[in-house]
Order: structure tokens, then C-alpha cells, then sequence
């Protein structure tokens, strides 16, 4: 027999009105951990291996929030949220910095960049990730 299959329209509603976010980073571990957190938890998730990729994908698609990586080839992390910030378009949007650059200079210099949060690989736990988006799209 077929298995039965229970059409809801709210789950599709709610679906279409996840929050899509980009994650960049350079690792493919990270992206697809990062990913598979954030997909999980029910968000949308378009993933670029470097600032460059992730400019390139927001002059062509509609993002809710940003989670970057700092230490990338070509557009590192803090040149991302910069570029970012200068932008008419999209340049409100929340940006996460995710990274393994622990010192307060680097911290200071990703929020002076324009980072609305700085997040530290070592203390990672997917909990603080999801937490700090929730305060930003929901």
C-alpha cells in the first residue's frame, strides 16, 4: 500500500517563509555542518566558499541574515562585511561572524566592520549559533 500522505498547507506557508540565510566559508566541513545546523532548525541555507562567491550570490538572490567565516581566501570575512555594509541593497543585513580567532582584536575588528555578532569556534555549540540568529530573523 502507498503510505499515506497528510497534505498540510500551514507546513508549506511556514516553508515558504523560512528565513534564508547564507553561510560562507572556506572549509567544506564547516559549510556543511553550519548548513545541516541551520537546515535542521528549519531555516533556508545557500552556502559560498568565499567573500567573493557570497557578493556574487547577493546581487543575485534575497538573503535574511549572513554567517561568514573570517579567515578566507580572496574577500576574507572582515572585507565581506565591509563590502557588505556599503551596499544601498543589502547592506542592513545581520552577519554573523563565525571563526577561530579568539583575541579581543580580532572581535573588535569584526564589529567595528559592521558584524552584529562574533561568535568563537572553540566555544561553538550549534545552541549559541541558532540563538543568535533567532534574536535577528526569528
Amino acid at each position: 500500500t502507498p503510505p499515506f500522505v497528510d497534505y498540510n498547507p500551514q507546513a508549506e506557508k511556514v516553508a515558504q517563509e523560512a528565513a534564508r540565510i547564507l553561510v560562507v566559508d572556506d572549509s567544506i566541513t564547516t559549510r556543511t555542518l553550519e548548513r545541516n545546523i541551520l537546515s535542521g532548525a528549519g531555516y533556508r541555507v545557500v552556502t559560498a566558499n568565499d567573500g567573493v562567491e557570497a557578493l556574487a550570490l547577493l546581487e543575485t538572490e534575497k538573503f535574511d541574515l549572513i554567517v561568514s567565516d573570517i579567515e578566507m581566501p580572496r574577500i576574507d570575512g572582515f572585507q565581506l562585511v565591509e563590502w557588505v555594509r556599503q551596499s544601498s541593497v543589502y547592506g542592513q543585513l545581520p552577519i554573523i561572524l563565525v571563526t577561530s580567532l579568539e583575541s579581543q582584536e580580532h572581535r573588535e575588528r569584526g564589529l567595528k566592520a559592521g558584524a552584529d555578532a562574533y561568535i568563537v569556534k572553540s566555544g561553538f555549540e550549534q545552541a549559541v549559533l541558532l540563538e543568535t540568529i533567532r534574536q535577528f530573523v526569528g
